[in-house]
């Protein structure tokens, strides 16, 4: 049994009641096997694959809150802080229902990767609650952030571990948890991004995610001889990061046809409107539903997975983990997508990579087309350290020339490693050997 094997095996093991982990465990490991290959004597005498599939740290805890009629609500809290080999942990904090320990922990093993590939000082971390911000007060949130902060500022700090937004998180979240962090340290310091402009936010945040997703879509593209333009594009979800894919897929010329949320999807054949979609969205905080409602021509359809049987050149995934299944993957093959690139984490399975890495279609992995956020958050603590504020244009400059970068990175490291094209393998491998040689240098 070869090392990767057997480090599969361990962990499948150890965390056996863990499904979305040991799924983001086995697709980085298995496209890794080259590179491990080549050196595996040395990794695995330093149980490299061991230490980078272990948490340095994950923390549960309760979260007490009081709601609007007087009664005390009770959820779980999580931080888990994966790897900090090149920097302080950096991970968004996720707010929905489904949030588990299995959850966070594949989101944070994802994020040691994906923030390697942005080439900044950033380790990978992750948190969150089961807390659920739909329908709540805007005090009732701010009593559950304040809560939360509560117990979370004993672990974090702007050298330590920075969190920031995710699903559920905005910045009126953001906002809340740095006003408790601040009232209870006696600190004014950069520890969680995604603040707000008046208070240490970086302008072209809120795009960012959405913008570098297209950037990175459209240098592969560049690549391969096309552009966006007059692309028919599909996007699933339409919070943040599908609202500002449509917005610059738009400006770069493409047709987006369709947006889903939760309840269903929307087509227009006429291409979204997207001021529209922000009205619904970002100012009423509406279900997409209500756009078939607004816009003549347009058509609402129940259930989230249809969205993937409209014909299109490009397909967008921005909703949530495993939404694109074989079957959805097959159809979107079959009716003649050309790229496919991950705006959500973990939005494809793996047989729906396969099915596209088998069929020739151009396939951008979340940990690289989607870090768009996390390295504009990076830029957001190197403004925070030097106490001043870039321009929208210097940080969108700097946001596609790293989107640019990392298209490369993976490129290159899947040729080298022969699997030219397979920027699954490539964007894992890029960031592995980042990580795996800082480890090496500090010692265990």
């Amino acid at each position: 049994m070869g090392y990767v094997d057997e480090v599969l095996a361990k962990v499948k093991e150890k965390n056996a009641s863990e499904p979305e982990f040991l799924q983001a465990v086995e697709e980085v490991l298995e496209s890794l096997r080259p590179v491990i290959e080549a050196n595996e004597e040395l990794y695995k005498k330093n149980a490299i694959l061991e230490r980078i599939t272990e948490p340095d740290r994950q923390i549960m805890f309760r979260v007490p809150w009081v709601d609007d009629n007087g009664q005390v609500q009770v959820n779980r809290g999580f931080r888990v802080q994966f790897n900090n080999a090149i920097g302080p942990y950096k991970g968004g904090l996720r707010l929905h229902p489904s949030v588990n320990l299995s959850i966070i922990k594949f989101l944070g093993f994802e994020q040691v990767f994906k923030n390697s590939l942005t080439t900044l000082p950033i380790g990978g971390g992750k948190g969150g609650s089961d807390f659920d911000p739909k329908g709540k007060s805007d005090r009732e949130i701010m009593a559950f952030c304040q809560s939360f902060m509560t117990e979370l500022y004993k672990y974090i700090g702007a050298d330590t571990d920075v969190p920031a937004g995710d699903i559920g998180t905005g910045a009126r979240e953001i906002g809340f948890l740095f006003g408790q962090y601040k009232r209870i340290r006696g600190l004014y310091e950069g520890v969680l991004t995604g603040k707000g402009l008046t208070y240490g936010g970086s302008l072209a945040r809120t795009q960012a995610t959405g913008y570098g997703l297209c950037y990175f879509t459209n240098e592969l593209l560049r690549e391969h001889g096309m552009s966006f333009d007059g692309m028919t594009t599909v996007i699933s979800g339409s919070g943040n990061v599908a609202i500002y894919a449509c917005e610059k897929a738009q400006t770069l010329g493409a047709k987006v046809v369709a947006l889903s949320d939760s309840n269903g999807y929307i087509y227009d054949r006429d291409g979204i409107k997207l001021d529209v979609v922000k009205q619904i969205k970002e100012v009423e905080r509406g279900r997409i539903s209500e756009y078939a409602k607004r816009v003549p021509g347009s058509v609402y359809t129940e259930g989230c997975s249809g969205i993937w049987s409209i014909k299109c050149d490009i397909a967008l995934p921005c909703a949530t983990q495993n939404e694109i299944c074989a079957e959805s993957a097959a159809l979107l093959v079959k009716n003649g997508v050309k790229a496919v690139c991950e705006g959500a984490n973990m939005p494809s399975t793996p047989e729906a990579i396969e099915t596209f890495l088998k069929s020739g279609v151009f396939f951008g992995p979340a940990k690289a087309a989607n870090a768009g956020g996390v390295a504009t958050s990076g830029l957001e603590m190197s403004q925070n350290s030097l106490r001043l504020s870039w321009t929208f244009e210097e940080v969108d400059e700097k946001l596609c020339g790293i989107m640019k970068n990392i298209y490369k990175n993976a490129s290159e490291a899947a040729k080298e490693f022969g699997m030219e094209g397979n920027l699954v393998a490539g964007a894992n491998i890029a960031g592995f050997m980042k990580v795996a040689d800082a480890m090496l240098w500090q010692g265990i």
